[in-house]
């Protein structure tokens, strides 16, 4: 499975620690940001991610995505 989002993560310190914190709670998934994106995008490609854990994830962190389609 794979899930793309939308996202306001434009530094690569904020990008890093979201990585990590994801990384927490999907250890055997596949994660990446492209920050030259217009959409800033946040790629998640793995077994049982959970889409509203992400977005909890992201916004306790102070940003915001979207799941893109």
């Amino acid at each position: 499975m794979v899930e793309v989002f939308k996202t306001d993560v434009y530094e690569m310190t904020d990008a890093t620690t979201i990585l990590s914190l994801l990384y927490e709670h999907f250890p055997d998934s596949r994660i990446n940001f492209d920050l030259e994106d217009c959409d800033k995008v946040l790629r998640i490609e793995g077994e049982n991610i959970v889409i509203s854990k992400v977005r909890t994830l992201i916004a306790q962190q102070g940003f915001m995505c979207h799941e893109l389609e």
